[in-house]
């Protein structure tokens, strides 16, 4: 691997990281994941600030990203971000106009060209891509492609079977714009406990921060990697593995999910690569003392601590 890049190779898979949004989420980090210490925050300071932290009082800082992976000559993208134009009252990513397509386009993937889209879970800045705005109403992005979503959480983000969320409403609408187009159109498939996408490539349902979370395991010649969507949004849930964030619908299931996801990580020295974060974005965990800890990060250019969007 090179020491900086945006793309890199795990056995027969290219992993390029695309970047729709970086910068300040609006919460407070004991906001965001609640269940974390201020002894982690303090002895880690050195380097959570300010990739994953910033400011004085201190807010946390996310990523929006979509992971684009090229395997058995077909291209798959990994979560679509926050989109464009979409009402998403409370975030940053609130009817946001970015160049996400021309980042896309200049790791030459063209909408045309995506054969599958991953869907970790449903929360708005998961999905915003999944559709875009033509006229008045919301098209699929990609036109070719196949969405993957989990049953579970296409169940019950689906306003029309009224399950209650943690969110209360803040994920409204999200599935109007941004799941509901692309099933009328035809292009979702709902899978269930498992999905075997190519030889490289399976999905795995990892319930907790939603019932439908899912996990995206790698394996090609001896490399291991697992794309976790939420089940990580900061790097003290590696320290602290039983803190959730404030996200989590589930706070038992989620907790049990995260640990057993970071021990297999840990044992089989897989790259361990979260949704949101910022820095290196990818990383290594070993076990430590019934807790983990970073081993090191993956080679990817780092995202300028000081920018935003």
């Amino acid at each position: 691997m090179n020491n900086t890049t945006d793309t890199i190779e795990l056995g027969g898979v290219g992993i390029t990281r695309v970047r729709e949004y970086y910068g300040p989420l609006g919460l407070a980090p004991h906001e965001f994941i609640p269940g974390s210490s201020q002894d982690v925050w303090s002895e880690h300071a050195g380097w959570l600030r300010p990739d994953f932290a910033d400011g004085e009082p201190p807010v946390s800082r996310v990523a929006l990203q979509t992971w684009v992976l090229r395997s058995e000559g077909r291209v798959v993208l990994v979560d679509t971000g926050g989109g464009n134009h979409k009402a998403r009252p409370g975030t940053p990513w609130d009817r946001q106009e970015t160049a996400f397509l021309e980042e896309l386009a200049r790791a030459g993937v063209k909408p045309e060209d995506v054969d599958l889209v991953v869907n970790t879970h449903l929360h708005g800045d998961h999905v915003g891509w999944n559709t875009r705005l033509d006229g008045d109403g919301w098209v699929p992005t990609f036109p070719n492609a196949r969405y993957l979503i989990n049953r579970n959480d296409f169940d019950f983000w689906n306003p029309a079977n009224g399950h209650p969320s943690v969110l209360g409403d803040g994920n409204a609408g999200v599935f109007e714009d941004s799941v509901a187009p692309v099933h009328e159109a035809g292009q979702v498939v709902l899978w269930e406990d498992s999905y075997r996408i190519d030889a490289n490539l399976r999905l795995d349902l990892a319930a907790g921060h939603t019932p439908g979370s899912s996990v995206l395991a790698l394996a090609s010649g001896g490399d291991r990697a697992v794309f976790v969507g939420d089940l990580l949004h900061s790097p003290v849930q590696i320290m602290e593995p039983d803190a959730n964030s404030c996200f989590c619908e589930d706070a038992a299931q989620s907790r049990a999910t995260r640990r057993r996801l970071l021990g297999w990580a840990a044992d089989h020295n897989a790259l361990l690569v979260p949704a949101h974060f910022g820095s290196h974005g990818a990383l290594e965990v070993a076990r430590d003392k019934g807790a983990f800890a970073v081993k090191g990060w993956a080679p990817f250019a780092p995202y300028a601590a000081g920018g935003e969007g």
